[in-house]
């Protein structure tokens, strides 16, 4: 490695964003620009990092990375303090969701149910996903964690809410468009609420989303994936996964599906490895789903193109 510089291993580690991603930064939208060393391997500046780590904080905001690419350096540290700003009021479902904790302290189940009804027609299915959903099924299990709830009250939310969306997602209008998503957890796995969030999500994206449910064997899902012409798996790991098993059954599943079939991951569990196997895309938030489906869908455009209208 160059000494005026780090390799991308080091600065996958040193900014939390992983290989796949700096590379497909560097093709899509012409940053960072690494040198090369005399092995050909990328080298980049202190500068080029110092931007990066800026970078992966406004997207844990939510920003694209096409926008901030583009961005000046003053932009982006504008970009940040107005973000910073922003978080320091409260969010707009932050009432909503001590409210509906409350509710399940209360054991007044169909007052939650109202309450999350109400919410969901006031603030459409993104909304309402993103920012009452992820967050109150965070809160649901902390407050599990601490005791403050019982294990059958933490069951009755989840039934609830996977109700309450399976419902929202049948309701949607299933245009058949691409990709073809493939969503699923892996065999010791039950949780399928972050599935189901995505699900959602990507659906209203307009995506063509088929569920296998939970705890689905490496080699059905293999078999679901040409059975289904899938263009992407997605995979949603919790919390409760145990994390040393994450990395290896990644890798066995990429391994097992089609190159040409992307594989995601996302979920509390996917964000405690740091590194996972060539060809796979951790999803850090809900709404970076939605960024990979953007990407995706501009991929298949380019890749779609004549020859002679190809960038580059």
């Amino acid at each position: 490695m160059n000494q005026t510089g780090m390799d991308i291993s080091t600065v996958e580690r040193d900014t939390g964003l992983g290989k796949d991603t700096l590379r497909v930064w560097e093709r899509r939208y012409g940053f960072p620009k690494p040198a090369r060393d005399q092995n050909g391997d990328r080298v980049y500046s202190s500068a080029e990092v110092a931007r990066l780590r800026l970078m992966k904080r406004l997207l844990d905001h939510g920003f694209r990375p096409g926008k901030l690419c583009a961005a000046s350096e003053q932009d982006l540290v504008q970009l940040l303090a107005s973000a910073l700003s922003r978080a320091a009021d409260p969010e707009p479902g932050e009432d909503l969701v001590r409210q509906a904790v409350v509710l399940i302290k209360a054991n007044d189940w169909a007052g939650l149910r109202q309450a999350l009804n109400q919410s969901m027609m006031r603030l459409g299915l993104q909304s309402f996903v993103v920012d009452i959903v992820a967050p109150l099924t965070h809160a649901v299990g902390e407050a599990w964690m601490n005791g403050e709830l019982a294990v059958f009250e933490e069951h009755l939310y989840s039934e609830q809410m996977k109700s309450l969306l399976r419902q929202a997602i049948g309701n949607l209008p299933q245009e058949g468009g691409r990709p073809r998503i493939l969503l699923t957890t892996l065999p010791e796995e039950q949780h399928v609420l972050g599935l189901l969030m995505a699900e959602a999500l990507l659906v209203l994206d307009g995506a063509t989303c088929v569920s296998l449910g939970t705890q689905t064997p490496l080699f059905d899902i293999q078999m679901a994936t040409r059975a289904h012409e899938a263009d992407i798996v997605a995979v949603s790991f919790s919390a409760a996964f145990p994390a040393r098993q994450v990395a290896s059954t990644v890798k066995q599943l990429r391994q097992l599906l089609p190159t040409t079939v992307a594989l995601w991951i996302g979920g509390a569990g996917a964000q405690r490895v740091p590194r996972l196997a060539n060809g796979v895309l951790t999803l850090p938030s809900l709404r970076a789903a939605l960024e990979a489906l953007n990407d995706w869908r501009q991929q298949a455009a380019g890749d779609a193109a004549p020859i002679s209208q190809r960038p580059g």
